[in-house]
């Protein structure tokens, strides 16, 4: 007994080094997992200096951009990208997505004579009906500030009875801006449901935005519209798209983005102007199956953004060759 009992302790003398030695290993590796982890983290945020090397010889228009990789998850392109800007009709983003979560697809809205106080006219007609789901589509295509205050006004009056259709859009508005904070979009903020320029108060001479937000932000939430409700930009990447009403009136929409055709895999788009805003276009494109790349310009011209925007997605199309060429040599 005595002898195996040597036998025992001697094997577990032999068998510590190795077993301080595995410890030592693992926790090598350990630390190179974490310091790995950390650098994949600062991959997922690459400063606006590096990341615009990715495109060297870019000119635009605009006083803010972002080219955002979704899949890689990679900031391709960066200028002012954080800059707080007005947003004119990139607002209805927002008020789509709100109304998307608050309403049904098939509930009904009626045009009021309240929604068609809005300025612009895109055809639409005093007491006609809508689905919600056609209001909505029609509303992003042809940027319907009519259609998107007569879907506030309607899912706004849902919570609440016997109030003015002042308050019911002050609701609603709300309602987009608690969004945007839990969607921690720190740069955005809507006045209003339409993006649409507020007049300037008495004693001021500057016009100010209905919304304000960061090339950053809306490509987020373009981005998160697209993965939750991808049927909100189903119409988005159509020329023309012809919409029946609940009262059987036709309505012909024509899309806003002049550059449809120039977007190879155009998955959805936006576009926005207003004199104080200038142009702003954002778009989500797939130009490889399964690699869907955001792209986001703000405070361009009205044509000038269509410039940009085209100026964009062709130098992310460089890239994307020269990053395949590269892994070929």
């Amino acid at each position: 007994m005595e002898t195996n009992n040597n036998i025992s302790l001697a094997h577990e003398y032999e068998l510590r080094p190795l077993t301080f030695l595995a410890g030592g290993v693992l926790l090598i590796l350990a630390i190179i997992a974490i310091l790995s982890l950390r650098d994949d983290k600062r991959d997922n945020s690459i400063p606006t200096g590096q990341a615009s090397e990715s495109f060297p010889s870019i000119t635009l228009q605009a006083k803010a951009a972002y080219v955002y990789d979704i899949r890689t998850g990679k900031v391709l392109f960066a200028h002012n990208e954080d800059k707080r800007l007005p947003l004119a009709s990139l607002a209805k983003l927002m008020s789509a997505l709100v109304a998307q979560e608050i309403g049904f697809k098939h509930n009904t809205v009626t045009i009021t004579e309240a929604a068609l106080d809005s300025d612009g006219d895109t055809g639409l007609l005093r007491d006609e009906k809508w689905s919600l789901e056609a209001l909505l589509n029609f509303s992003l295509i042809s940027s319907s500030n009519d259609g998107i205050r007569a879907a506030a006004l309607t899912l706004g009056a849902l919570s609440r009875a016997d109030v003015s259709s002042e308050e019911i859009i002050s609701d609603f508005v709300g309602a987009m801006n608690q969004k945007a904070g839990e969607m921690g979009l720190k740069n955005t903020y809507f006045w209003n449901e339409t993006g649409l320029d507020l007049p300037a108060q008495a004693g001021e001479s500057n016009v100010k935005g209905g919304a304000y937000g960061s090339a950053r932000d809306i490509t987020a939430l373009m981005t998160h519209i697209l993965n939750n409700y991808p049927e909100i930009f189903s119409m988005t990447r159509e020329p023309v798209v012809n919409f029946t009403s609940l009262d059987n009136k036709v309505h012909i929409a024509k899309n806003t983005n002049d550059i449809i055709y120039d977007i190879p895999g155009l998955l959805a788009s936006k576009t926005g102007y207003t004199a104080n805003a200038g142009g702003s276009l954002s778009i989500i494109f797939d130009p490889e199956l399964g690699h869907p790349i955001a792209i986001t310009v703000l405070g361009s011209t009205e044509n000038g953004r269509f410039n940009d925007v085209r100026t964009l997605v062709n130098a992310t199309l460089q890239f994307i060759e020269n990053s395949k060429l590269k892994i070929e040599n």
